[in-house]
């Protein structure tokens, strides 16, 4: 008697996922195309920001190091 209820209930839980993925409002190709174009921007911008600050700082810090007193 549980297996059938068991059953049921996924057999609703994937009917109900069915139905949410039909309400999703797909972007079209043109504002998909202009969202990746912005992420990849923004992502190569900051790693170059952080490769800077980092070369910054592996500099700095070889410098404090090998100041001879």
């Amino acid at each position: 008697m549980a297996e059938k209820a068991e059953k049921s209930s996924k057999k609703s839980w994937f009917d109900g996922l069915k139905a949410e993925f039909k309400k999703i409002i797909w972007p079209d190709r043109k504002s998909l195309v202009k969202q990746t174009g912005a992420v990849v921007a923004v992502s190569i911008v900051l790693g170059v920001m952080i490769a800077v600050l980092d070369f910054i700082f592996q500099y700095g810090i070889d410098i404090l190091v090998n100041i001879s007193f």
